[in-house]
């Protein structure tokens, strides 16, 4: 039985402002009609003899990935919860010891990071066939997809002899070239790029992990024999992963074993790091443009231009990056979009919103939006999905007024329980315990005005919830 192993931390810092680090890359619709996490789980769950789908997730984002997951239809799925980022190794080693204590030691393990897009299906089944071949023999297989050309913004693979069955020997990892090795690289052919996948039997990676990183082997094993349940989510022990060292797979065992094996990947494999993604994959008008949503552009060359909410128009530029989101707004040289991490980095230092959350903020029963806000007010537009309640909550320091503008709202207010359709309201007074659920088959949406001395997310005291949320929490 293959388990698809899908990583879905990480910050997305190069995509900001479109990606943030409460709502990254893996969530956003980059590819298609679908996030990049939902097709990722299409896709590994339609492999042949695959199981449950067992994704690592973080704390922030354990709703938001059990969502995606559940639209994406990929059937059984079990999310682990990582108590902190430590790295690729920590967070396989807790899945393979995961996995080892569900299904067995010589269970299949295919490790995916979620947020790349991967074209041509045909292919990308035909090597995974190969190193799964690979994997029940024992090896500790990675895929190395063949370069489109050189690149210096990618780490490599030296690939060795052609083994038996298709892959070849790993040589060693090699890290990101400058531009003229890159193309010796290329020009080798016995170089791949690193794409971060990895295919083994999790009792092999474990036996790997405790030859060489037996402190990440160590401290993740007490995290999984102290875990927990909690509803759909395992949640790793965090008193015992606080000792864990960080790590990824690469240098904690890839680089270290006489196990390696290297399955060749050409299937258009991208791993959307970096704004040039849409140059990529779009197409590009007579002088070299590409744009996304509505752009006007005039007298420009080999610009990329993205709109996600209004008109945007730019006259007389060459090769610029303009992003536009609600609350941000990017302009970047294309020669500069290595700096954006720093740029989100200062930012975050200052203290700013936009590096962490959207102006639309996704919760386990749907989402809402800010729309305005001001000196004691504050404006959102709020949707619940069927079937969906909020948590019994309370305010100390603001009132709500809500207003229907479609679907049907079953309201609780102090003791009476009623419903609202729609052009219909209530007003929920400080200090009333209230609940709104969406007791039917569309979506219910509702405009909330607040008022009050202090309109803080944290200003809510929860009596009951369904999604296990506790106290004052702002989730």
């Amino acid at each position: 039985m293959i388990i698809p192993v899908l990583l879905t931390g990480g910050s997305g810092t190069r995509l900001w402002p479109l990606s943030r680090k409460r709502h990254p890359k893996q969530f956003l619709q980059l590819a298609g009609d679908c996030s990049l996490l939902e097709d990722t789980a299409r896709r590994m769950a339609a492999l042949p003899d695959c199981g449950a789908v067992l994704a690592v997730a973080g704390e922030d984002h354990r709703f938001v990935v059990a969502e995606h997951l559940r639209r994406s239809g990929a059937g059984e799925t079990q999310i682990l919860l990582e108590p902190a980022a430590r790295n690729t190794a920590p967070a396989v080693a807790l899945a393979a010891l995961q996995a080892k204590a569900e299904w067995g030691g010589d269970t299949i393990l295919f490790v995916c990071p979620s947020d790349h897009v991967v074209p041509d299906q045909a292919a990308f089944a035909a090597a995974a066939e190969k190193a799964v071949a690979a994997a029940r023999d024992g090896a500790l297989v990675t895929f190395g997809v063949v370069p489109a050309r050189p690149e210096t913004g990618y780490g490599y693979l030296k690939a060795g002899a052609i083994l038996p069955g298709g892959g070849r020997e790993l040589v060693c990892f090699v890290e990101k070239p400058d531009a003229a090795t890159a193309r010796s690289y290329v020009e080798s052919g016995e170089y791949f790029w690193n794409s971060g996948m990895f295919v083994f039997q999790a009792q092999a990676f474990l036996d790997e992990l405790q030859s060489h990183a037996p402190a990440i082997f160590t401290a993740c094993c007490e995290a999984i024999a102290n875990s927990s349940r909690d509803s759909e989510f395992v949640r790793a022990d965090a008193q015992s992963f606080a000792a864990c060292p960080s790590d990824s797979i690469d240098y904690a065992v890839m680089e270290k074993t006489n196990r390696g094996v290297v399955v060749p990947l050409d299937c258009g494999w991208n791993d959307v790091g970096s704004w040039t993604y849409l140059a990529e994959t779009r197409s590009v008008d007579a002088r070299g443009n590409v744009s996304d949503g509505d752009v006007r552009l005039r007298n420009s060359d080999n610009c990329t231009v993205y709109s996600g909410n209004r008109l945007v128009a730019a006259v007389g530029l060459r090769d610029t990056v303009i992003v536009e989101t609600k609350d941000a707004v990017l302009v970047a040289g294309a020669d500069q979009l290595q700096e954006i991490k720093g740029l989100v980095a200062e930012l975050e230092a200052d203290g700013r919103s936009e590096v962490h959350q959207h102006p639309r903020v996704y919760r386990p029963w749907g989402s809402y939006e800010s729309v305005d806000s001001g000196e004691r007010f504050q404006v959102k537009r709020i949707v619940v999905a069927p079937g969906k309640k909020l948590s019994l909550q309370m305010h100390h320091h603001r009132a709500e007024h809500w207003t229907v503008v479609k679907g049907t709202a079953r309201v609780t207010r102090g003791e009476d329980s009623f419903l609202l359709s729609e052009d219909e309201s209530t007003y929920i007074p400080v200090g009333t315990k209230h609940r709104l659920e969406n007791p039917g088959a569309i979506p219910l949406e509702l405009i909330e005005v607040q008022t009050g001395s202090y309109l803080g997310e944290d200003d809510i005291v929860r009596f009951a919830d369904d999604f296990g949320r506790q106290g004052s929490s702002a989730e």
